[in-house]
């Protein structure tokens, strides 16, 4: 890797249940760490049907479509078909992270971490089904291919988080092989490592042969996956992530019992501890918060930055319901002769960047430039999210009722005003 930027390497993902939140309810966040250039959109795709024998092109490989897709909300590199993190309307929420195990990494071209995330969004009705579709996708096609747009390979494996209104879920995966661990109450967070030890929910068939077979593992005493499945001598990266791992453990730890979603964007926007992350080579690219209420009369409220670096970022609500609002200022340009498509991939860059992200980006500048006008601006823009925050509280306790309208129009309104302010 010598000479080349360094890697995009620092995702974090959080779970909290209660009785470590303070209402009834599970709250899910996310950091996208990327290639500081790199663009995340905010992409809405409604629910479908699809007629037997049709097929869905990923990122690289084509495969069988299923009948019904449900209606998801994703925050994606602008460049791919999967994505970092999202959700669907059947209020579950996915995650990823980039590991590297004992098992190869193979630059041949199959799914990627994040397809497997959309993927388990449209086809999973609850956590545990997302990671049942996951997973049999997954050994069935394997994973693999460039996880960046860029001409230099850059291959991980993967591992997940998984969330509903009721349970989470973490899955790890080696090449084709998996573990998970069922999480019922409490706090999780993953951090570009294995993390499952012996509590061992679900696993692939073949794991514990495989290990066998590969003299990892004697087939004697107590099997962790963590330690029979990561490689002795952990790659920089992810020696690095063992101290933010610790770190965010220890900030859900100081927060139980009154985890709110405030709570899990304080830890997102945290420098110190590295789980916000803006360096020379990539940068927390986009940030998602989403709160599920264990009562099901209730909607569950997802909340999406859309640009990158969350300290200086407005997270901002979306719901889903009829008639969704399409929110261009937040969606990358489209290209006929697009580089990330054309084979071989990658042999020159286009401009992803949207609206929003090309205004928040002078917003940045400014606020580097001009320390006094910066600090106004970010006062504004934190009292902007501060009016989101408090009107979801109030639709969360039914204190509210807002008209279905005005929930189809909300995540286009908040990007409207946040834009105003750049402006």
């Amino acid at each position: 890797m010598a000479g080349q930027a360094p890697v995009p390497s620092s995702c974090d993902c959080f779970v909290a249940l209660p009785p470590h939140t303070a209402t009834p309810a599970v709250i899910f966040g996310k950091n996208a760490d990327r290639p500081r250039d790199e663009v995340q959109e905010i992409v809405y795709v409604p629910a479908a049907t699809h007629r037997p024998g049709d097929k869905v092109q990923c990122t690289y490989l084509e495969i069988e479509q299923v009948e019904h897709t449900h209606a998801v909300v994703l925050s994606r590199p602008a460049w791919l078909w999967g994505a970092e993190m999202g959700a669907n309307d059947c209020g579950v929420c996915v995650g990823n992270e980039g590991v590297w195990t004992r098992e190869p990494t193979g630059e041949d071209e199959a799914l990627l971490g994040m397809d497997l995330v959309r993927l388990g969004l449209e086809r999973g009705s609850s956590a545990r089904e997302a990671l049942e579709v996951i997973t049999a996708l997954l050994e069935r096609h394997g994973q693999g291919g460039s996880c960046k747009e860029e001409p230099v390979p850059f291959v991980y494996h993967n591992t997940f988080l998984l969330a509903d209104r009721t349970e989470a879920w973490v899955l790890e995966t080696a090449g084709r092989y998996w573990a998970a661990q069922r999480i019922r109450e409490g706090s999780r967070n993953i951090s570009n490592q294995l993390s499952i030890g012996s509590d061992i929910t679900a696993e692939h068939a073949g794991l514990r042969e495989r290990a066998r077979s590969q003299g990892w593992w004697s087939g004697d005493g107590e099997f962790s996956f963590a330690q029979v499945f990561s490689l002795e001598k952990q790659p920089p990266r992810m020696e690095a992530a063992k101290a933010r791992f610790q770190a965010g453990k220890e900030l859900l730890r100081q927060h139980a019992g009154d985890i709110t979603a405030e709570t899990l964007m304080s830890i997102l926007r945290d420098k110190d501890s590295g789980i916000c992350v803006d360096s020379e080579g990539f940068r927390t690219a986009g940030s998602m918060v989403s709160v599920l209420p264990r009562d099901p009369a209730l909607p569950c409220v997802h909340f999406f930055t859309a640009t990158p670096d969350p300290s200086r970022s407005v997270f901002k609500p979306f719901v889903f319901v009829a008639g969704i609002k399409p929110v261009p200022q937040v969606r990358s340009p489209s290209f006929l002769q697009d580089p990330a498509k054309q084979i071989p991939r990658f042999q020159s860059s286009v401009d992803r960047r949207h609206e929003l992200y090309r205004r928040h980006q002078a917003a940045l500048e400014l606020m580097e430039q001009d320390r006094e006008r910066g600090q106004k601006l970010l006062e504004t823009l934190q009292e902007l999210e501060k009016q989101g925050l408090q009107g979801m509280r109030e639709l969360l306790q039914g204190t509210v009722t807002p008209c279905p309208e005005e929930l189809a129009d909300l995540f286009f309104d908040c990007v409207e005003a946040e834009m105003k302010f750049y402006t």
